[in-house]
């Protein structure tokens, strides 16, 4: 048993391994995957748009694409080629900011795409839609040994003597950021059903007992996910989404999924002022508005993300179950009030780090 609290450690053979399985898992931070898939050449087609990815988002684009390229050219005779970029949401953020020409993006956090905003390349009204500019959901959850060995059923759990948990690194993941925002909104949920009101200290309190088993926090969540399955640790904080897609692919987890945890919304947008300087402007708008389509949204659940579309969703519910006490960012206060409390230089997750 341990006692008192310790330092996370890096994992660094877990890292290596992230390495090995990079075919696998679609890259870990290394900036391989910011290669622009087909530099080399160009692309053949009357059109060429450019994506910039995170990185999660890659296997459902490589059914999306293909299905959007046949629709497109039987209306408009038009062909697409695509030219591709996958990266961690907010270092794709930072690529295009910095000059990498992407036409559209599909990025982890609104606030990577409200920095583009910032930065002059995508317009304010980019969210203006029925779902605020998301395209796909997802629920953080908690995947664990074949056999939920340790039992698993709760946050809570965390919190036990001896138990080894993942989650990455939230300055460099934003998979992380929402892995921490599920945890700590669900301390929340707990102080408000004891007390009636929601105590911020209790929350506080909540995380600080989870991350004293914190096992290792790894650059991005896919490289938790190799650490995992490298041998790491009992219980991996992550995306529903990602948990299905290893399952899909022949890897042994138990899902657990949280009574209480929060829903995960991922946006997509046109980087308007490339697209309208590449001359692309029309079929940029339209692969964003086919995002929405139940064509592809069905294609995104296949790959395990829960669809935006409500009448979708509901007819998907056995696959995709609601949690009892499912909340959203606006629980608390909205991703300008989260960076604040949780992720500013004096904020709950920097103390909590610091143990203080």
């Amino acid at each position: 048993m341990r006692t008192g609290k310790r330092k996370p450690r890096l994992a660094i053979a877990a890292w290596l391994v992230c390495i090995i399985l990079a075919l696998s898992l679609s890259g870990c931070g290394t900036g391989e995957n910011n290669k622009v898939v087909g530099t080399g050449t160009k692309p053949a087609g009357d059109v060429t748009l450019v994506i910039g990815a995170y990185s999660v988002a890659k296997d459902a684009l490589q059914d999306i694409i293909p299905a959007f390229k046949a629709e497109w050219k039987a209306k408009t005779g038009q062909t697409v080629a695509f030219q591709e970029s996958y990266e961690a949401s907010g270092t794709q953020a930072r690529a295009i900011i910095g000059g990498f020409e992407a036409d559209v993006t599909l990025l982890a956090l609104e606030g990577d795409i409200r920095k583009l905003m910032k930065a002059g390349l995508v317009r304010p009204d980019w969210s203006n839609n029925a779902t605020k500019g998301m395209i796909t959901r997802s629920i953080v959850v908690m995947g664990t040994r074949a056999g939920n060995p340790l039992g698993i059923r709760d946050f809570d759990d965390l919190t036990k003597p001896g138990v080894k948990v993942l989650y990455p690194n939230p300055k460099t993941s934003g998979g992380a950021q929402w892995d921490i925002n599920a945890i700590y909104g669900a301390g929340l949920k707990k102080s408000e059903l004891a007390t009636g009101h929601k105590d911020p200290a209790a929350a506080k309190k909540f995380l600080e007992d989870v991350h004293r088993n914190i096992e290792s926090m790894d650059k991005s969540g896919r490289a938790s996910m190799a650490a995992f399955e490298y041998g790491v640790g009992d219980v991996i904080v992550t995306y529903e989404n990602e948990l299905l897609a290893r399952i899909a692919q022949g890897v042994k987890y138990d899902i657990v999924v949280p009574p209480s945890t929060i829903l995960i919304e991922n946006p997509a947008a046109v980087v308007d002022r490339n697209a309208d300087r590449h001359g692309v402007r029309e079929v940029a708008d339209a692969f964003i508005e086919y995002l929405y389509s139940d064509a592809a949204q069905k294609l995104f659940a296949e790959h395990g993300f829960r669809p935006v579309r409500e009448e979708l969703a509901s007819s998907l519910d056995s696959q995709f179950p609601v949690p009892r006490d499912l909340f959203t960012i606006d629980y608390l206060g909205g991703w300008d009030r989260v960076k604040e409390t949780l992720y500013s230089k004096r904020g709950v997750w920097y103390q909590v780090l610091a143990g203080q």
